[in-house]
């Protein structure tokens, strides 16, 4: 297990290192999506989650960064067939993808159907192997507390590397309580990622300090200006 932050100890880099930008918008120009992949370079970040499409391009502007590449399975909404997620990763990986955000197919789950979103979760597992992270989105805004924690456990049990919370797409995001509750589902070696919501510092910060060591986001600026900003000001004599 990645050891916990501490938001009294936390540097601009760690927290840098816990941001995946997301530039998923499906309106972004390539032009827009240069200035992204601008941006995350400018603030170091851990990835960049980026349209398929977009691939080749952020996989060439990232080159040397040490910033990794990501891209989605069966996004936004995860009804996709099996067979079409695993194409979907094979494809991703030849573009050079490094890290794989899989949308679960929710409504099998809330069919009682936990077989068939295991055997999916692992054939996109098992088709990224040695080649990506593979983080499982269960798009908690639809789940009650029972199935939240099924969700997460079946994460565990295909092998997928993150369980994390919302796509951005559907009604809502997370609550700091279902962070919480997705920590306790897993064991240490499964990553927890919060998404859709992560706006401000503060926000950030909450997530981290219930364990989670990924955040989604489009506020990378804001949140690791403010920061910045904090720290100079902490720094300053009085």
């Amino acid at each position: 297990m990645i050891p916990a932050l501490d938001r009294q100890t936390i540097t601009y880099a760690q927290l840098a290192k816990t941001i995946d930008h997301s530039v998923l918008n499906p309106d972004l120009t390539e032009a827009d999506v240069v200035a992204q992949l601008e941006l995350a370079k400018r603030y170091n970040v851990a990835s960049v989650a980026i349209k398929a499409c977009e691939l080749p391009l952020a996989v060439s502007m990232l080159r040397g960064t040490g910033i990794a590449v990501g891209t989605t399975i069966g996004f936004p909404h995860g009804v996709n067939t099996t067979a079409a997620k695993v194409c979907e990763t094979h494809d991703a990986l030849e573009n050079g993808a490094t890290e794989l955000d899989m949308v679960i197919n929710v409504g099998k789950l809330r069919s009682g159907q936990s077989d068939y979103v295991r055997r999916e979760i692992q054939a996109v597992v098992d088709a990224a192997r040695g080649r990506a992270l593979v983080k499982v989105i269960i798009e908690i805004a639809y789940l009650n507390t029972e199935q939240k924690v099924l969700a997460c456990k079946l994460v565990e049990e295909a092998g997928a590397d993150f369980v994390k919370s919302s796509s951005g797409f559907a009604p809502s995001g997370y609550t700091l309580e279902d962070m919480k509750l997705m920590r306790a589902s897993v064991g240490p070696r499964v990553q927890v990622k919060a998404a859709a919501g992560v706006r401000s510092l503060d926000a950030a910060l909450g997530v981290i300090d219930v364990g989670c060591t990924r955040i989604g986001t489009i506020a990378t600026a804001i949140i690791l200006d403010e920061f910045e900003r904090l720290q100079r000001e902490k720094a300053s004599p009085a």
